[in-house]
């Protein structure tokens, strides 16, 4: 018996069929390395089927290399415009944007998940107000999972949560630890908070308060807070297998990596958008085309094995536990007085 799987908000297709929306028009090298990315992913995929969202022109290119029998497995909305690395995300929501539509497709069942190189910022808000966000969650985060001498590690937040509150810290462990059960198979996730140092107390207020937190609430799958960690803890592994930062030093620390890592392969380089209703990849503005394959493969990964239904499963009572608290403030787990 085949089994058929059905998207958040419709749309049937058969097992082992990924639909992904693509947006043609993200990234520093658009459309030149989306369209090599595409042809990558789709030649090396059977099962997959994209959904190009761009300029018609750019959406042939894919069409017209392919050989005639996977043309079927490619269709095309039209869009023309597009939010530049500069421009303010939030013009996605009130204009017609690659980006948007791309979130729309997810939303309307015609893809399964979406993928896009563009600003961050505007996929965040175009996912975040299209698809909506899992309960609870007050911002969502950018996990990207980074290969290790001792198994991956996963790094949240890379590039949402520049200003970073306490309670948006804490509910990205949450949502690290259950994505490192659900996806890198990681049995009771050790998650560490990043700081200036591993001696308890280390960091600022916020960090020194966020870590005060973590150890008194319990995490998803017999995950367990393991304290403070160091920036060479990623890239060599071994502390932990979550690390939580702020969007702004976990940014700044993933592209320090991805440039010593330049011209090797085996690092992911995509991130999965942790924290909203669907199936979200954003890669790197200046992806290859080998990147760009690679965040198509990962998120048809998201959709075949059910990634973000577990992670929402694994999180979601502590996630609107911690929400519905009201406060989780700095000044409290301190102790500090008014």
């Amino acid at each position: 018996m085949t089994r058929s799987d059905r998207s958040p908000h419709g749309g049937v297709f058969p097992s082992g069929v990924a639909r992904i929306a693509v947006d043609l028009l993200g990234g520093d090298g658009a459309p030149a390395v989306v369209v090599d990315g595409a042809l990558r992913a789709c030649s090396a995929d059977p099962d997959l089927h994209l959904i190009l969202v761009g300029p018609q022109a750019a959406a042939d290119e894919v069409i017209g290399a392919l050989a005639v029998a996977d043309r079927e497995r490619v269709s095309v909305i039209v869009v023309e415009g597009h939010i530049g690395m500069a421009d303010a995300p939030l013009r996605n929501i009130r204009r017609e944007t690659t980006v948007r539509a791309t979130a729309e497709a997810v939303y309307a069942g015609r893809a399964h998940g979406m993928v896009s190189a563009g600003s961050s910022g505007a996929a965040v808000a175009a996912s975040s107000h299209v698809l909506g966000r899992l309960r609870g969650v007050r911002r969502p985060g950018l996990a990207a999972a980074l290969p290790t001498p001792h198994g991956p590690v996963l790094l949240v937040d890379v590039g949402v949560t520049l200003d970073a509150t306490m309670l948006e810290l804490v509910q990205h462990a949450v949502l690290g630890a259950a994505y490192a059960v659900a996806a890198l198979k990681i049995q009771k996730p050790r998650v560490g908070l990043l700081s200036i140092g591993s001696e308890p107390g280390k960091g600022d207020r916020l960090r020194r308060a966020v870590s005060i937190a973590l150890s008194d609430i319990p995490l998803p799958a017999g995950g367990r807070y393991v304290g403070l960690v160091q920036g060479h803890d990623v890239p060599q592994g071994g502390p932990a297998d979550v690390v939580v930062t702020d969007g702004f030093t976990g940014n700044v620390l993933l592209k320090g990596i991805e440039g010593a890592l330049r011209g090797t392969r085996g690092h992911e380089a995509a991130a999965v958008l942790l924290g909203v209703v669907g199936d979200v990849v954003v890669c790197h503005g200046s992806a290859t085309g080998a990147d760009i394959a690679d965040g198509i493969t990962l998120a048809a990964r998201l959709h075949r094995d059910r990634i973000i239904p577990a992670v929402a499963g694994l999180a979601d009572d502590l996630l609107t536990e911690l929400s519905s608290a009201g406060g989780l403030t700095i000044r409290d787990a301190l102790g500090e007085r008014s």
